[in-house]
């Protein structure tokens, strides 16, 4: 039910027909407490707070997924492979820490939030987590003193942070139908303007697209690996689950689950079921039966909860390519001193 109602509203944000019109009184409050909250800063009342080191912060201004986890792995390889020493901080969703915690071995996504620990797991990176995104980068620096620079997980709304730079991701819904949640997608109007009232930085704001769309900015290309691996530690080709003659039952609990079952479906998977379920679903409660054939197979943000359960379960990761043009620009806005060399590297993610 969750998930179907989630879908029905999505769907509802690509026009304005009956269900998006008649949610518009409830984003005018949204979109005017925001607003209050944007000026609190504007004004003064309330002031960011700059860390010892620069910050990029990776986010969104549209719900659901758009490719923000793959593109703040990105990120992080190319600043390694500039020889600097990046980490990350989350706010973690899902998770039930209460104070600002250190991803580690032992973290699970009930602790952490799932997206926090598939960061920490396919960068091998520090990660701190907290609902106060500046005492989280605090204790990151505290216990890793030599990193250099900070890549913040979301957070594009949470202005105590100074960020000394912004990327802002979309995907091929590009702005919907205009407006402001629940009537629409957009969590605060667009085009952003940054804060700068309080001394946020003015270099701007860079536009990555995970899919084809009419705003301007970086396209970014994105693949389902061809290397599926399960919660033992094995790995196989996706050919080899595609050519078992088993059915195949995709399962994804994220934002556009459709998405990872079509990009199955490209890659030449006959999926004999498929089952959508609520973005962060937790799994602790999934009670399907399978009658020993089935193939199961996952994203990787459901594999950091699933495999507890199930194993057996076949996580495919996604990799996505940041365009030559974006690291280009991120090199400028980082290093306007310097020149140093464009690289490509992969990220993973599931959304």
């Amino acid at each position: 039910m969750a998930a179907a109602l989630q879908a029905a509203i999505t769907r509802a944000w690509q026009g304005r027909g009956v269900l998006s019109t008649a949610l518009l009184p409830i984003s005018w409050i949204y979109g005017a407490l925001t607003a209050v909250h944007r000026w609190t800063y504007a004004t003064g009342l309330k002031r960011s707070e700059k860390l010892q080191v620069p910050v990029i912060v990776v986010g969104n201004v549209i719900a659901g997924g758009a490719g923000k986890t793959p593109t703040v792995l990105g990120v992080v390889a190319h600043l390694q492979n500039l020889g600097l020493k990046p980490a990350m901080i989350s706010r973690g969703y899902g998770g039930s820490h209460q104070s600002p915690t250190v991803v580690a071995d032992g973290s699970t996504a009930h602790d952490v939030g799932d997206e926090p620990l598939l960061l920490w797991r396919s960068s091998g990176v520090p990660v701190v987590v907290g609902r106060d995104r500046v005492a989280a980068g605090k204790l990151l620096l505290q216990t890793h003193p030599d990193i250099t620079h900070i890549v913040c997980d979301d957070g594009l709304q949470h202005y105590r942070l100074y960020r000394d730079l912004e990327i802002c991701v979309f995907d091929s819904r590009g702005l919907g139908n205009g407006r402001l949640l629940p009537a629409g997608m957009l969590r605060q109007p667009w085009p952003r303007t940054p804060v700068t009232a309080v001394g946020q930085s003015t270099q701007g704001l860079m536009v990555l697209k995970t899919g084809q769309s009419d705003l301007d900015g970086h396209l970014a290309t994105r693949a389902l690996s061809e290397t599926a691996v399960n919660g033992h530690g094995q790995a196989t080709p996706l050919d080899a689950l595609r050519q078992s003659g088993a059915p195949l039952h995709a399962v994804a609990g994220i934002a556009q689950p459709d998405n990872f079952f079509n990009m199955l479906r490209a890659r030449g998977c006959v999926l004999h079921t498929t089952e959508a379920l609520p973005d962060h679903y937790d799994f602790d409660s999934y009670s399907r039966t399978f009658d020993g054939r089935e193939v199961l197979i996952c994203t990787e943000k459901d594999a950091t909860k699933l495999w507890r359960h199930r194993p057996d379960a076949w996580a495919v990761p996604l990799l996505q390519t940041l365009p030559p043009s974006f690291l280009a620009a991120l090199n400028q806005a980082l290093l306007p001193q310097h020149t140093p060399p464009v690289s490509s590297p992969h990220g993973h993610t599931t959304h």
